[in-house]
């Protein structure tokens, strides 16, 4: 198949995968957000939340290279607000500091446009660097201590949300975590001890990834993504688990899946994202992984 996939089989594709969590999936109030951001060029994901039925489908979506400046981009299409918040400049800055391979946007097919994830696994930054990044939340300076004694210093990726205002910061992990390095960054944030299970199911990290606001010094979630779970999945959360393996895919052999599990003072739960079409570069990262 072309890697340029076209709006009607992506529109397609959605309401497909929407079914399958009972997701209202509007034409109206989707087709304008996938027509901003076309061609579809590269990468094109389903990912939702458990326990979230009937509630929302993301969709993670590769940016085409003719568009600079996503953030502007959506704005000016009248997708999100324009904000003086400093969320607004994060994605200029990183332009700025680092070398970006390739930008994707979130988009939830109920809720609109949500992130842009900014992916530079090629010019890996240090913790140290990115904290003299003029927009990035102080949170990230604050906790810098935590990061280091767990080893945790490359960042591969940051989303920013600019409805939530906060940002993701995504350490590659790729030969996993010890359970006691696990255990020790949930403890490390304040959080109750995790179950044996999930950090077993965490040990298989290859990139873990914390949420931090501009309002708080406080790590607010941790999350360790890793290829799917299915047992995992299965027991604890059947319907999700059909999702996860009946979305539809574009490629040759198997679908390709993510699990993830997430902690914060709520508790913990999962997410999971499974790939309908790769972009070059998310397939030569992943290949490089799974050769591991």
């Amino acid at each position: 198949m072309s890697a340029h996939l076209g709006i009607e089989e992506a529109y397609s594709a959605v309401e497909k995968a929407s079914a399958l969590l009972d997701v209202p999936c509007s034409r109206d109030r989707l087709w304008p957000i996938l027509n901003v951001f076309t061609p579809f060029e590269g990468g094109f994901i389903f990912s939702a939340t458990a326990g979230e039925r009937g509630e929302d489908l993301d969709l993670t979506i590769q940016v085409p290279r003719s568009i600079a400046d996503p953030y502007a981009h959506a704005v000016s299409n009248g997708l999100i607000p324009k904000t003086d918040h400093p969320v607004a400049s994060l994605l200029s800055d990183l332009q700025k500091g680092c070398s970006v391979d390739e930008c994707l946007i979130d988009v939830g097919v109920v809720g609109g446009f949500n992130k842009i994830y900014v992916h530079f696994p090629r010019d890996i930054q240090g913790v140290a660097q990115l904290c003299e990044l003029p927009s990035m939340p102080r949170a990230l300076a604050d906790n810098a201590g935590y990061f280091a004694r767990h080893g945790l210093d490359g960042v591969a990726m940051i989303a920013i949300d600019y409805r939530n205002h906060t940002t993701n910061l995504y350490f590659p992990t790729p030969g996993g975590l010890e359970p006691q390095t696990i255990r020790s960054l949930v403890r490390g944030l304040g959080l109750p001890e995790p179950e044996e299970e999930l950090v077993e199911s965490a040990t298989k990290t290859f990139r873990v990834y914390f949420t931090l606001g501009w309002d708080s010094s406080t790590i607010e979630r941790i999350s360790f993504a890793r290829t799917l779970d299915l047992p995992l999945i299965r027991a604890r959360e059947p319907e999700f688990a059909r999702f996860m393996t009946g979305t539809p895919y574009t490629y040759d052999g198997d679908r390709f899946s993510i699990s993830i599990v997430k902690w914060s003072p709520g508790g913990a739960w999962f997410n999971g994202g499974s790939y309908y079409q790769f972009g070059p570069l998310q397939r030569e990262v992943f290949r490089n992984f799974l050769k591991k």
